[in-house]
């Protein structure tokens, strides 16, 4: 299945579902089967297995006419508006790799012994369009090549070999990154924190995990999947991958995730930067290659008014528009001298 949320004609949030390009009311189409369910992604997620075998009976009666009242949109959301949390994970060793390598700095050799993950805001998830970035947020702008995760079912100190099945679905991440914050910040060894918190996008739906079966390898560690991933940054290819070469699966983290804590149904985790995933990678890089060559790169970043589009095979294409906020504010300008 693939799910959805958006804006129904009565400025309502709802929780639909997607079939051949077509959105459903999963509530209305829930009612029209002889089931319940909620309006809303957050309190649909919250029923769990249940909720989900309710949505499939929807889209069975989709699929075979017995359903067809097409919702009416006004705004496509995020498939998941409002998260119980969101972290995000470093599964991509190459990215981790090259983006030390363009610093000047060994690889840590900490990566290859557990999956790490940082707490960003749950409160500024957006989905596909416009995304209103302050003064600073334009300094260094940077895009992040992501798949994430959202849980479906509550669990606590979850094993990595059963970690697959809390898995509600898949979708794309964008976790846009303010560079010269977030580098300051991190000066005092903690964060990222506002170079991060400003607005992470995902989308545009989320695919439930027997929809990538196909694409799917078992693993003692956990689920991969062969789903390639690209970025275009105003229409121009920049950047391309493969979910199947994150070095942590999604169950590893999970189970790292869970450990002394309870995870939430509609939790988002994101697997962390793809190689060649973001611009601070890709400039570093083309800085060195420039300098063997006698040359200088001038740094590329997301401009006001660039498009940025994510890609990821079975699971859609999220485009976003940068977009300055009116009047002006700068939180570098208070520093204290």
């Amino acid at each position: 299945m693939k799910l959805v949320s958006f804006i129904n004609q009565n400025n309502q949030e709802r929780a639909g579902l997607l079939v051949n390009g077509a959105v459903f009311d999963l509530s209305d189409g829930a009612r029209a089967v002889g089931a319940s369910l909620p309006t809303t992604m957050a309190e649909f997620l919250k029923g769990e297995e249940r909720a989900m075998e309710f949505a499939r009976l929807v889209e069975d009666a989709v699929t075979s006419g017995k359903y067809g009242e097409v919702a009416e949109i006004v705004k496509m959301l995020a498939p998941v508006p409002h998260p119980t949390s969101c972290r995000d994970g470093y599964a991509f060793r190459q990215h981790v790799a090259t983006a030390r390598r363009n610093r000047g700095v060994e690889m840590i050799p900490e990566f290859d012994q557990y999956p790490i993950f940082y707490f960003t805001n749950h409160n500024a998830i957006f989905g596909e369009g416009d995304v209103l970035v302050e003064d600073d947020h334009l300094k260094g702008l940077d895009f992040e090549l992501e798949c994430a995760v959202v849980i479906g079912k509550r669990g606590k100190n979850i094993d990595a070999a059963e970690a697959d099945q809390y898995i509600a679905g898949y979708t794309i991440m964008n976790d846009l990154s303010a560079r010269v914050l977030q580098m300051e910040e991190m000066k005092l060894n903690l964060g990222p924190a506002k170079g991060k918190d400003f607005a992470t996008t995902i989308g545009p739906w989320l695919v439930t995990p027997e929809e990538l079966a196909a694409r799917k390898t078992e693993s003692l560690f956990g689920a991969r999947h062969n789903l390639r991933m690209l970025a275009r940054h105003n229409g121009k290819q920049i950047s391309g991958g493969n979910v199947n070469q994150m070095n942590w699966t999604f169950a590893e983290i999970i189970e790292r995730a869970s450990y002394g804590v309870e995870l939430l149904p509609g939790d988002v985790i994101g697997s962390g930067t793809v190689g060649t995933g973001c611009y601070l990678e890709l400039n570093g890089t083309w800085t060195l290659e420039a300098k063997e060559r006698g040359e200088t790169h001038t740094p590329v970043w997301l401009k006001e008014g660039d498009t940025i589009e994510l890609e990821i095979e079975c699971l859609g294409v999220l485009t976003n528009k940068i977009v300055k906020s009116p009047g002006n504010r700068s939180i570098l300008a208070k520093k204290k001298m």
